[in-house]
C-alpha cells in the first residue's frame, strides 16, 4: 500500500478518538435494590447532658457515656435499675417509672424489685429517683413496670412478673398510690401477667399484647379483659420466633404498632396492623445492641450486653424517645458488688419520619395488593406452566 494511503488512514483514525465525545463518569444506576428502613434506622443521636466519662462503672462497649442520661445509680454501690416508662405531666416536668433492686444481690435479684418514681427537667435526664411509689404496699413490690395517662387524668402504675398484674392510681405522678385491683382476663381464672404494658387505643378500649403473643381487649384498665384469638406470632411471615418477650404496643400514624424482643437473639422486631387485632406484618428489625444505634451526638457510641423492656413517649401522635432496661454484661455475670450493673437508657427517636414512610409504603401494598386481584383469571396460566 502507497505511503500517501497510510498517511490518510492514520489520520482519518486520530481525528476520529479526538473529535469523538468524552466517555461520561457518572455513575450507572445500580441494578441491586437499596435496603428498605426499618425501625432501628429512626434512632436519632443522644444529646449530651452531662458530660462523657470513663470513670463510670460499666464494660468497655458502654464507655465513655453520659451517666445523666436516663436513670442509673453512678456509684453502682446501691441500685440497679429496670424496665422505665415516661410519662410526661401537664407543668412540663417528665416522670419515668421504673423498678430497682439492690446491686448487692445482682442481677438476680430482679425478684425483689420495688416499682419507683423519678423526675427530670429534660426528657433524656438525669432523673431523681423519689423514692418507691408505694412503700406501704407490700413494702414497694413490683417489677415490669410500665405506666400511662387514663382518659379522667389519672395516672396509673402496671406491674407484673413479681405480682400477679395489678395497677394503681393516683391523681398525681407523685402519688399517693392506690390500687384499683387484679388484672382479670374473661374466662380464666387462673390468669396471671407477665411482661404487660397495657395501652389505651384511640377507640378508648385498653389492649395488653401478652408474652405468648395473645391480644386482649376491656372497657377498664384493670378489665375483665377479652382475648381475641390466639398468638399472633405464628401467623407473621418473617418473624423469627425464638423467646419472644417485653412485647409493647402503641398507635400512631394510622397504625398498631408492636415491639417484641427476643432474649435469646439480643434483638427485637417490629410489627404493625391497621387495627391491631388481625393483619399483623413483620416491618423487620427494631433494634439491635451490636449495632451502632446508641450513639451520641459527637459520634461516640455504646454497645450494652442487652437491651430489653421497650418503652415508648409519644408527642403530637408520634414517638419521639424510647426508654430501654440496659445491662453492661451478660445477666448470669453480673454477680453484685462489682462495677457492673444496669438502668433505664432514653433514647430519641423520629417516628413523624417512620410514620410518614411507612404510610407510603402501606399504599404501595395496597396498589400491589389491588393489582393482583384485578388481574382476569384467564390472564393467569396454570400452575403446572407457571
Amino acid at each position: 500500500m502507497p505511503p500517501i494511503t497510510l498517511n490518510r488512514l492514520l489520520l482519518a483514525f486520530l481525528s476520529v478518538i479526538v473529535l469523538a465525545p468524552p466517555p461520561s463518569f457518572a455513575q450507572a444506576p445500580s441494578t441491586q435494590p437499596s435496603r428498605q428502613k426499618t425501625l432501628i434506622d429512626y434512632f436519632l443521636p443522644l444529646p449530651i447532658v452531662g458530660k462523657l466519662s470513663k470513670d463510670v462503672w460499666g464494660a468497655p462497649g458502654v464507655l465513655p457515656r453520659d451517666p445523666q442520661n436516663g436513670l442509673e445509680d453512678p456509684t453502682i454501690q446501691k441500685w440497679d435499675y429496670w424496665d422505665g416508662q415516661i410519662v410526661e405531666s401537664p407543668d412540663g416536668k417528665y416522670h419515668l417509672f421504673a423498678s430497682r433492686w439492690d446491686h448487692m444481690m445482682g442481677h438476680r435479684g430482679w425478684g425483689h424489685s420495688v416499682a419507683v418514681h423519678a423526675v427530670s427537667d429534660n426528657v433524656i435526664g438525669p432523673y431523681e429517683e423519689r423514692g418507691m411509689c408505694w412503700p406501704d404496699n407490700m413494702g414497694g413490690k413490683g417489677h415490669n413496670v410500665t405506666a400511662l395517662i387514663m382518659p379522667d387524668g389519672r395516672y396509673a402504675v402496671t406491674v407484673s412478673e413479681i405480682r400477679p398484674g395489678e395497677v394503681f392510681v393516683s391523681k398525681s405522678p407523685d402519688g399517693p398510690w392506690e390500687s384499683m385491683g387484679l388484672i382479670t382476663v374473661k374466662d380464666q381464672p387462673k390468669w396471671r401477667a407477665s411482661n404487660v404494658t397495657p395501652m389505651l387505643r384511640p377507640d378508648g378500649q385498653y389492649m395488653i399484647v401478652q408474652r405468648s403473643g395473645q391480644i386482649m381487649l376491656a372497657q377498664d384498665i384493670i378489665g375483665p379483659y377479652v382475648v381475641q384469638g390466639p398468638s399472633i406470632y405464628n401467623t407473621i411471615k418473617g418473624l423469627p420466633l425464638e423467646h419472644l418477650e417485653d412485647p409493647t404496643a402503641w398507635y400512631s400514624g394510622g397504625m398498631y404498632h408492636i415491639v417484641v424482643n427476643s432474649w435469646s437473639m439480643r434483638k427485637a422486631f417490629h410489627l404493625t396492623s391497621e387495627d391491631g387485632i388481625t393483619g399483623w406484618t413483620f416491618r423487620g428489625l427494631a433494634y439491635d445492641p451490636t449495632m451502632d444505634f446508641i450513639r451520641y451526638t459527637d459520634g461516640t457510641v455504646n454497645h450494652w450486653e442487652k437491651i430489653e423492656r421497650p418503652g415508648v413517649l409519644l408527642k403530637d401522635g408520634h414517638v419521639t424517645h424510647f426508654t430501654f432496661a440496659a445491662i453492661d454484661i451478660p445477666k448470669e455475670e453480673n454477680k453484685g458488688n462489682d462495677q457492673h450493673g444496669s438502668k433505664v437508657i432514653v433514647v430519641p427517636f423520629d417516628g413523624a419520619a417512620m410514620d410518614r414512610d411507612l404510610a407510603k409504603t402501606l399504599q404501595q401494598e395496597k396498589a400491589t395488593d389491588q393489582s393482583a386481584k384485578s388481574v382476569p383469571a384467564a390472564d393467569i396460566p396454570p400452575a403446572g406452566q407457571r
